[in-house]
């Protein structure tokens, strides 16, 4: 049972967060397709990167068939130099491949189906069920975990466990606002010494 004033202070802090939020590049994306491929690339990728390669590769491919179509080098080429450039290019020929054959073209929208997508993993998934379904869920990245932490709302290694916490504590409503927002402020604040002083001046 999550008592009253735990209830408080995670408003107190999506009130706060609200507050100092600065739009998020990636955010921009909400349709499903574009959603998930520019999830994709940003994994180990700072948006500032991910965001003019995302917009170079949906110019060319624009959708899941058009994507299809283009070969591993192309794919390459465009999302350069986003991390792991190869490996993505990879899979995105092969996610593309998949939605065709198996999902008839379209997004999925659980995260069952999700993750059985190559190089989509919970974060990933999570993030296009939020943005592009209006889904409840947490999408944990390295801001949501540290954040988190020094909140002292989880005391975590790894993002994974962190998902789990903040999922057993948090009420549902928040769930959706907790990638969002959490991001911008680490955007911010990107240093811990930067992020303690942030929490300590607005008295969390």
């Amino acid at each position: 049972m999550i008592k009253k004033n735990a209830i408080s202070q995670f408003y107190r802090v999506f009130e706060i967060f609200a507050k100092n939020y600065k739009p998020i590049p990636l955010e921009a994306f909400t349709e499903p397709y574009e959603a998930l491929v520019s999830a994709l690339l940003s994994s180990r990728t700072n948006d500032d990167t991910t965001h003019p390669a995302a917009k170079r590769l949906f110019k060319t491919a624009p959708d899941v068939n058009s994507l299809e179509q283009l070969g591993q080098l192309k794919i390459r080429n465009l999302i350069y130099p986003v991390g792991f450039y190869k490996t993505k290019a990879k899979n995105l020929k092969k996610m593309a491949g998949i939605i065709s054959e198996v999902h008839e073209g379209r997004i999925p929208d659980t995260l069952e189906a999700l993750t059985t997508l190559p190089g989509v993993g919970r974060k990933t998934a999570n993030i296009v069920l939020v943005r592009s379904f209006g889904k409840d869920a947490i999408s944990v990245d390295t801001h949501v975990h540290r954040i988190s932490n020094a909140l002292g709302w989880v005391n975590t290694k790894t993002p994974e466990q962190t998902e789990r916490e903040l999922m057993r504590i948090l009420p549902k409503s928040h769930w959706r606002d907790v990638n969002r927002l959490f991001v911008s402020i680490g955007r911010q604040h990107r240093t811990q010494k930067k992020l303690e002083e942030f929490l300590r001046r607005n008295g969390l």
